[in-house]
């Protein structure tokens, strides 16, 4: 059997809260926006896609020698902004500062996933927080503006304490995320939920 499975960290209630709240004011504008189900919002590292049930176990062993040289770490929550571009936005995001760490981890967790055959992903890590993707350009205009009351927006800091390895079903009214291994920094042990 085969599983939709990501490597994220996620984000604490409090924040997701607060973002969600936003995303309602954001939906009030008449846009052909696919908005993310507040609950949902993580910062994803790696998109697994299907992954064979009888690979999580290297996986989590692959995951738990990467973060035993972390340590638990800060990060920043704030700005709102869009890729690629405000003209023709696709993904409407939340960003992330104090990042460089979490640039590091996703490079260490590429390289990981490369020696279990993934695909190693080209592009540039900008570690962000997807609330919506831009479906049609259909009064984009009105959102961008509202977008830029809130763009120095700080929601706070969250402290980074481990990796997720993700499973994600997809169902009617939208994806559903559950957590298959919490790996905590610098430790051997793991929590399971």
């Amino acid at each position: 059997m085969h599983l939709r499975c990501f490597i994220a960290i996620g984000i604490p209630e409090p924040i997701k809260r607060d973002i969600g709240e936003l995303i309602e004011i954001f939906k009030k504008y008449n846009v052909d926006v696919k908005w993310v189900i507040y609950e949902n919002l993580h910062i994803t590292f790696k998109f697994l896609g299907n992954t064979s049930e009888g690979l999580l176990p290297e996986l989590r062993e692959s995951l738990i020698n990467i973060v035993l040289s972390y340590k638990p770490f800060y990060i920043k929550i704030c700005n709102i902004g869009v890729f690629p571009n405000r003209r023709y936005p696709r993904v409407i995001w939340v960003g992330v500062e104090d990042s460089e760490i979490l640039k590091k981890l996703k490079k260490d967790i590429e390289d990981s996933m490369v020696l279990l055959g993934y695909q190693k992903e080209d592009r540039g890590f900008n570690p962000h927080l997807t609330l919506g993707r831009v479906r049609s350009q259909k009064g984009v205009t009105n959102l961008i503006n509202e977008l830029d009351n809130f763009k120095d927006r700080d929601f706070g800091s969250i402290n980074v304490e481990s990796i997720k390895l993700m499973k994600s079903e997809l169902k009617p009214k939208g994806a559903e995320y559950s957590c298959l291994y919490e790996i905590p920094f610098g430790q051997e042990k793991m929590k399971t939920t």
